[in-house]
């Protein structure tokens, strides 16, 4: 389980503006391996954290390129895997990793999202010069990939914007930190931004999320019903924020869970300018 929010605006009014901001958690058992958010790559222009299960490895939840290519992924909550399936992880590894537009690289996968469990994957290209695009796909809706227009959004375990209660709750708080942007300095928007990730309130009941969520039992389904979720070896375990102004500057900030103790942390800034 994960969960993104995020607000795009390619050509904002006031310089003072964002042309992205995005807050996302990613929700995994905290014992499976990983890697924090460093750069890698040919050139070191890949920015993301790596996933190190063993047959995954190398596989991503969210990376952005000093080229201007970001992906995002969450998981599609499906009563049975597919244990034989494709790691979902390779989807946002591979957009980073190529040449091919956001667009483009969404109808590929498109056209191969029946050899993974179900899955929502963002792809953006953002571009000082020539103004940023984001796409939507998801494996369990439509059939074709979609160009965003420029606003909020909110993704969680089900398709972009589908209204679960702690969706829908975490997003209203998203757009009241995101409102208050151009007053505050960057280091206290990201801190109120990783507030509203760090938000354990449980929104319940949610039938959507009960309907969706059907061949588990309540006590879990109901662990899952807030931003943060919180349970005994699995629950959220990074906070990632990523800003990016009018001339391009990005700044990435990750706040990671240290040794499985979900009372310690660690928090990562990267900062730099988009190449494109």
């Amino acid at each position: 389980m994960c969960i993104i929010f995020f607000k795009f605006d390619p050509r904002p009014v006031s310089k003072n503006a964002y042309r992205l901001i995005l807050a996302a958690n990613r929700d995994e058992f905290y014992n499976r391996p990983s890697k924090l958010a460093d750069f890698w790559g040919s050139n070191n222009e890949i920015l993301s954290g790596l996933d190190m299960e063993e047959g995954k490895e190398g596989g991503t939840w969210l990376g952005i390129t000093t080229r201007g290519k970001l992906a995002a992924l969450t998981n599609y909550l499906q009563p049975r895997l597919d244990h034989e399936a494709r790691g979902r992880g390779e989807l946002v590894t591979h957009f980073l990793t190529t040449e091919v537009d956001s667009l483009s690289y969404l109808k590929k996968v498109s056209m191969e999202g029946h050899l993974y469990n179900g899955f929502n994957l963002l792809a953006a290209d953002l571009s000082t010069a020539r103004g940023d695009v984001v796409c939507y796909y998801g494996n369990r809706g439509e059939p074709e990939p979609v160009v965003l227009t420029p606003g909020v959004y909110g993704l969680s375990n089900a398709l972009l914007d589908t209204p679960w209660r702690k969706l829908c709750f975490g997003k209203r708080l998203f757009q009241e930190a995101v409102a208050r942007s151009q007053a505050l300095p960057k280091d206290v928007l990201v801190a109120q931004l990783l507030d509203v990730l760090g938000n354990e309130e449980a929104q319940l009941p949610d039938p959507a999320i009960e309907d969706q969520g059907q061949e588990y039992v309540q006590p879990i389904l109901n662990k899952y019903a807030a931003v943060c979720v919180r349970g005994p070896g699995y629950g959220t375990r990074t906070n990632t924020i990523i800003l990016v102004d009018t001339e391009g500057h990005v700044t990435f900030t990750e706040r990671s869970m240290l040794d499985k103790d979900p009372s310690r942390w660690e928090t990562t800034t990267h900062e730099f300018t988009l190449q494109s």
